[in-house]
């Protein structure tokens, strides 16, 4: 199955495959500038690195001024250097994110045509450039695409090590990608960086009873390599904050995965509905596969990399089904393992099959357009709430019909194409379809920002009243908004909350107000001075007759200042 020397395309397509890189790029980061940043992790990650770009300290992060030690800085750093460079931006806080993931997609290209034939690779880069959930998730500010990224070139990397035609200067020279790329994973988000890849390798390793394969993993050398780079931080940010070691290896791993201390607990299927929608619309066609892709195929201590890709999704599945703290991305690691798996499997289909799945998805995609003409307004009833107003949400139900339109076209084109057994552009024109159906859903979430995101409030307060006053006091009373702080280039002052800034409120508690009834005697003696809090509390300190100005008002806060 593997080959030393795979196919290349005709040399006059290209400049059309050149084409619809182009495309691709285009439509990949159309978006990441035209979204505000909502909570909870987008802004989070936005201002710990406006932060850190501020200070000038790479070593500590710091939310809202306060010592922050949940993950580790790669991300911070990216987009800190992305702030310096360009200034605070939409695009700035998302590039990172977008851009690992796209070169993703180009290192699937390039891995699949490289081991298995040009026809492979392109389906590969196509099924993960089209992944619904891979879309979604690459183009959030959050930490797990990065983490996908790295554990993908780990994954590849090893992949182009250890097929039987790699030479012993290849195999040392992919190995060090590995143990590279397992560095950065871990500077991306913790030990998962290694405990994930290193379970699954000793998890194939023992099934395929191939423990002379660890002669070719080069662990002495990985071993000094992921120290090298991975070891430096740790090492600092320790020596700076003696809090650190317990919070981040205790709190941040073992009672994360043991505990419901995050308050992310699921149940046992939690991530079963989300892997079926996040690997469309390959879902059926990797579905018809499974069996036959776990067969083993040539001699024994051949790898076998449908079996590895299995079990790489089976464990990163499982581990985190298992987890006491769950959230959809944190499954994002298995859909690159997917995309490969069925770029290489759906080969093996005959194109007039491939054509009546397609058709299969369109009639789908009809059908819950219909649903979605004839009762879009019912559901944006279901769905509203009295702090998520019905016009708002409603607003939202159009770019989901495009979204869903977007899809059923480039299935339709698909079907078409495959039914002429253009295998390739066949699977290239679905993909596409999903590809714009996710960023057209992602830009239309942009709808419902008014919720989600402190950007209108702020800057419609400035549009009416002027500037904040940067010296005046502004506090986030009993909530913390996470996009505040960045719109409004400055942190607060926390009232009568801790939640994530328990740790850093201990280290500097001068930084916070830990009773409202403290902070309504410092309000009333203020001069000027600013205040975010939920319309309840709103409410209730205006009946007391606290003095206030309403300065801007959303579904579910306001904005006041000191009159």
């Amino acid at each position: 199955m593997l080959q030393n020397e795979p196919r290349t395309p005709n040399p006059r397509s290209r400049f059309y495959w050149l084409g619809l890189l182009v495309v691709f790029t285009l439509v990949w980061f159309s978006n990441i500038e035209y979204r505000k940043l909502v909570r909870p992790d987008e802004g989070r990650y936005a201002e710990i690195s406006r932060e850190m770009a501020v200070s000038g300290d790479w070593v500590t992060p710091r939310l809202n001024d306060l010592k922050y030690f949940e993950k580790p800085p790669l991300q911070y750093w990216a987009t800190a250097a992305a702030f310096r460079a360009f200034g605070d931006s939409h695009w700035a806080a998302r590039w990172w994110p977008a851009a690992t993931t796209f070169a993703c997609v180009l290192l699937m290209f390039w891995t699949g045509r490289r081991l298995f034939g040009f026809e492979v690779g392109l389906a590969a880069a196509a099924m993960l450039g089209g992944c619904s959930g891979f879309v979604i998730n690459a183009h959030i500010n959050t930490l797990d695409a990065e983490l996908t990224a790295f554990l993908t070139v780990a994954l590849l990397g090893f992949l182009l090590a250890q097929h039987p035609g790699a030479t012993p200067k290849e195999n040392h020279h992919w190995m060090r990608v590995v143990w590279a790329a397992l560095a950065l994973a871990v500077l991306s988000k913790g030990l998962v960086g290694v405990v994930l890849p290193g379970a699954i390798l000793a998890l194939y390793l023992l099934l395929e009873r191939d423990g002379r394969r660890l002669t070719r993993l080069h662990i002495a050398e990985g071993a000094v390599i992921l120290l090298l780079i991975a070891v430096p931080w740790f090492v600092a940010v320790s020596l700076a904050n003696h809090e650190f070691a317990h919070f981040f290896f205790i709190h941040e791993h073992l009672e994360r995965f043991l505990t419901h201390v995050h308050k992310r607990d699921g149940a046992w299927w939690y991530f079963v509905p989300i892997l079926l929608f996040g690997a469309m619309p390959w879902t059926p066609f990797i579905a018809i596969r499974l069996r036959d892709g776990w067969r083993r195929e040539g001699e024994p201590g051949t790898l076998q990399p449908l079996r590895l890709l299995l079990i790489w999704t089976a464990f990163i599945f499982l581990f985190f089904s298992a987890s006491s703290s769950k959230l959809p991305s944190y499954i994002l690691p298995v859909f690159p393992a997917l995309a490969l798996f069925a770029a290489i499997e759906i080969q093996r289909l005959e194109p007039k099959t491939l054509s009546h799945f397609t058709w299969g998805l369109a009639a789908i995609g009809g059908a819950l357009l219909l649903a979605l003409l004839i009762g879009g307004e019912r559901m944006a009833r279901v769905f509203a709430k009295e702090s998520s107003q019905f016009g708002i949400v409603r607003n939202y139900i159009p770019w989901i019909q495009a979204s869903v339109l977007s899809f059923i076209l480039g299935a339709l084109a698909a079907a078409w194409l495959l039914r002429r057994h253009a295998r390739s552009t066949g699977i290239v024109a679905l993909a596409f379809g999903s590809l714009a159906a996710g960023i057209v859903a992602l830009n239309g979430h942009d709808q419902l920002s008014r919720l989600f995101s402190a950007y209108h409030m702020v800057r419609e307060t400035e549009a009416e009243y002027g500037p904040f006053d940067p010296a005046a006091p502004f506090y986030s009373v009993q909530m913390y908004d996470q996009t505040l702080p960045f719109y409004l280039k400055h942190p607060v002052t926390l009232v009568q909350y801790s939640d994530e800034f328990a740790l850093g409120l201990a280290a500097e508690p001068q930084k916070g107000i830990a009773q409202v009834e403290d902070w309504k005697q410092r309000w009333i003696a203020l001069d000027k001075g600013y205040a975010m809090m939920n319309l309840a509390n709103y409410e209730r300190f205006a009946s007391e007759g606290l003095p206030m100005r309403l300065l801007a008002r959303a579904p579910r806060r306001v904005i006041v200042s000191r009159q």
